[in-house]
């Protein structure tokens, strides 16, 4: 196999120090060496210039299937939310529909630096997707059912969807389960979702503490949520101190799972999440733009928790762009906290890479320039800051990229964007896409079934 090395005016391993001028050897699928440009080992050279070359972004929490409905749930309050996206996706999004929407938000990932994908599906759709488009990542099977009735034949149709997925998992893309949230699932499928996690080895996920609807239906049985379990005969009474409580109460958090969102979150429940070993999808956009209210991010990441960053769907986040999600989520903590030095850019960054990585178990392989880890790699131009001096990286990155392309973005040695192209050819997905958003378009506002 040949030697490949990557250089460029920053090098950023994450773990160490940005070394200027330096360079990344690839050889494989395998990082070999990294460090000064001018000790590089021989090797094809390829000179990325004014550019921080990084590990590729880690994308903790997305919603693949929904890319077609990017600007069409605006403005809407979030039950509201909730109940025209099931029902909008039921009438227009045909699997043909899923598979090409969520090419289409891959590639949008891959142009933005993405390498690995935290996609949660009720389909399991993506997951052909993903293997195609030959990103990283790990699709969580969705599972629903608010009324304990419904407990056993939700796992037995979740266990026969998983093993017909199972097959199709490879050494680069795995499979899990989502237990969907604390309004859509009852005590009873947490706790069977969280045993069937540990019998088959399976990393487990779960929206949860994200707004105050979904804590007044956990703490007091109430609310939105609440009024409308009761409409449809189900017992809505009060469940746990908190929604982290909950999960705790059942077992999920004891699955290690990857919590997202986790906005209201208070002191005890950060402890929850610390002793059990979760981690947690930090959605800045979505959580801001739904009106959620901002995460204890800080406090997550000073008690030693892992913290990856999400862009959540396009349905709530408009857009896949993770180094966008990390300014916001500094602007954010600052805002907070009142504090100038929260969550600094290099830390942030680390949250978008390293901290995914360990979020989703994945960062023996990835998340840092090390060698002997997988060659996910991206870079970005510097040139849109080039006129001003670059005294960080990281700074510049995150408060100055601008929004630009990656320029490059590998998976396992394999480059999927080269000088700021997508390599894959997703003109027929988009087509089938813009297809998809004439016919949610064209719905009715007839409510159907209710969370």
């Amino acid at each position: 196999m040949s030697v490949r090395v990557y250089s460029a005016r920053w090098v950023l391993p994450i773990v160490s120090q940005p070394i200027p001028q330096g360079a990344v050897a690839v050889e494989g699928d395998r990082i070999i060496w990294v460090g000064p440009a001018g000790e590089a080992p021989e090797g094809r050279r390829i000179d990325l210039g004014n550019a921080a070359l990084m590990p590729g972004l880690v994308n903790t929490h997305a919603h693949l299937e929904l890319t077609a409905m990017r600007g069409f749930l605006e403005d809407v309050p979030f039950r509201e939310w909730i109940v025209r996206l099931t029902r909008s996706r039921a009438s227009a999004m045909s699997p043909e529909r899923r598979v090409a929407a969520a090419r289409v938000g891959l590639a949008e990932g891959l142009l933005a630096g993405v390498t690995t994908f935290a996609d949660v599906s009720d389909s399991g759709l993506s997951l052909g997707a993903m293997r195609g488009m030959q990103v990283r990542g790990i699709v969580y099977h969705e599972v629903f059912g608010p009324d304990p009735a419904q407990c056993d034949d939700a796992i037995l149709a979740l266990r026969a969807r998983l093993a017909e997925l199972r097959g199709e998992t490879t050494s680069c893309v795995g499979l899990g389960v989502s237990p969907h949230a604390p309004y859509t699932v009852s005590d009873a499928l947490f706790r069977a979702t969280a045993a069937l996690a540990r019998e088959e080895g399976l990393p487990i996920t779960v929206h949860v503490a994200e707004g105050r609807a979904e804590h007044d239906l956990v703490t007091q049985g109430s609310g939105e949520f609440g009024d409308a379990w009761r409409r449809r005969g189900i017992t809505a009474e009060p469940r746990a101190r908190s929604p982290i409580q909950l999960l705790a109460d059942c077992g999920v958090l004891d699955s290690r799972a990857l919590l997202i969102h986790a906005v209201h979150a208070d002191e005890r429940d950060r402890h929850l999440i610390r002793d059990s070993g979760a981690s947690v999808a930090h959605c800045p956009a979505s959580n801001a733009k739904l009106g959620h209210g901002i995460a204890p991010i800080t406090e997550f990441l000073a008690q030693g928790s892992a913290v990856g960053l999400g862009s959540d769907s396009v349905a709530s986040g408009n857009r896949m762009d993770l180094l966008d999600d990390a300014r916001l989520a500094v602007f954010q903590q600052r805002i907070r906290l009142g504090d100038p030095a929260a969550l600094p850019a290099a830390e942030v960054l680390r949250c978008a890479t390293l901290g995914g990585a360990r979020a989703l178990g994945l960062d023996a392989q990835i998340g840092t320039l090390e060698v002997g880890k997988q060659a996910d790699l991206a870079a970005f131009s510097l040139d849109d800051v080039a006129d001003t001096p670059v005294y960080a990286p990281e700074s510049a990155l995150v408060f100055a990229r601008g929004g630009r392309r990656a320029i490059l973005t590998m998976v396992g040695g394999r480059e999927l964007v080269r000088d700021g192209g997508l390599l894959a050819d997703v003109r027929a997905d988009q087509r089938v896409v813009r297809e998809a958003a004439t016919a949610l378009s064209q719905l009715g506002d007839t409510p159907g079934t209710q969370p």
